[in-house]
Parts: structure tokens; sequence; C-alpha cells
């Protein structure tokens, strides 16, 4: 028998406001639940993830980010989490089944921070910055059992999450370190171009990914 859902728990509002050169700016987030029976640890983790991560996402790599967010907790989506339309939804279901994976918040924030207009560029490298925001910034991996994926022959930089981050992380730790920052960059203004790879590291995806095969090591 299918549950119907009657109305949403509004179960938080919170402010943050973040000390700039002119003036103060302030971010807010709008916590909406649909479930009263999670445990209430997981709304002030969702919180703390918020407070301390997305001011930290805007100021490196997007400052025109929305300053309001809202983040939804769906008993009816049966996936993890996705971002859209300024707003975050994530699946109720996962939450009892993962308390401890908070930090999917982080890759979610990253998606709205990244806003790419249509066409931007590769799905497979958004996804992959979003992860390797993952890897940078959050605030507990190592709680939530989350890593990057070790190399394997059979990858390639196109499978996209912690494969293609991973790749990312390989890049800036041997060619350029801001080059995450300038991918987001070109992508949010449409200059990503396959050039792109080679305008700042003097070699293409494929040769750098082919280098990167032969000596996948990184410095975690």
């Amino acid at each position: 028998m299918k549950k119907t859902v009657s109305k949403y728990y509004i179960v938080a509002l919170i402010v943050i406001a973040i000390s700039g050169n002119l003036q103060a700016q302030k971010y807010t987030l709008t916590y909406t639940s649909q479930d009263d029976t999670l445990d209430p640890s997981i709304q002030k983790g969702i919180e703390k993830i918020f407070k301390k991560v997305y001011p930290k996402l805007v100021k490196d790599f997007n400052k025109n980010s929305q300053k309001h967010v809202t983040i939804k907790i769906d008993t009816a989506y049966d996936g993890v989490a996705y971002a859209h339309q300024g707003a975050i939804t994530i699946s109720s279901a996962w939450l009892h089944k993962k308390p401890e994976d908070l930090d999917l918040v982080t890759h979610e924030l990253m998606h709205l921070v990244q806003s790419y207009p249509g066409g931007a560029g590769p799905g497979w490298l958004t996804e992959g910055i979003a992860d390797y925001v993952r890897y940078k910034y959050a605030l507990d991996n190592d709680g939530a059992g989350w890593s990057l994926t070790p190399f394997s022959p059979n990858q390639n930089y196109e499978n996209s999450y912690r494969i293609t981050a991973r790749f990312l992380l390989w890049i800036t730790q041997n060619y350029d370190k801001n080059l995450v920052e300038k991918l987001d960059y070109d992508l949010r203004t449409k200059k990503y171009t396959a050039q792109t790879w080679k305008d700042y590291t003097g070699k293409t995806v494929d040769e750098l990914w082919q280098e990167y095969a032969s000596k996948p090591s990184v410095n975690s």
C-alpha cells in the first residue's frame, strides 16, 4: 500500500552572515522534511555542512551563487540526492540507510554553485568536479566511508563522479593546482572546449589520461 504524505514538516530556517570587504553577505538555508522519524542529528549535521562549506564554495568558485538554498528530505524520491532550480532534494530512505553520509550535501551544494548553462560541457566533467569538491571540502568523508575510487586499467576519464574526481586531483598535483577552479569558470561562462586541457596543461585530456594511467598515484 502506497503511503501518502499529507504535509511537510518545516523544521529549520538558519541565517549565516559572512563578512565581505564592503558589506555583509547573508546565506540562508530552509530545511524541510517529509519524514519526522529521522534522527534529529541529521538535520543538525546538514545545517553544519551548509554553514561551514557553502560560503567556502561560493568564495572559491562563484561569488554570484544564490544566497538562499532549500534542502528538502523527500520520502517519495528513490534515488540518493539531486540539485535542481536552486534546491536540493535528498532521499529519506537513503538517510535511513546511510545516516552518516551527510556530505552528499557538499556535492549537491557544488552543483548549485556550478550553475552551468545548457551545453556548457560534458556531464562527466560536471559530476567529476562536484566529487572533487566533496573530496576537498567535505567535513567527514571518513565517517561516511567515502573516498575517491582507486585507479584500475578498465577506467576512463568519462566514467564521471569519483573516478573523474581522482583524475582531476592527479592533474592538480602534477600540472596546475588551480585547474578545477579554471575548468569550473570556463564551463559556467561557456568557454570550455576540448582545447581547454591543452591550454592549461600543454596536453590533451587523452594524453593526460594515458600519463595518469601509467603512474596514477596521488597524495591524499
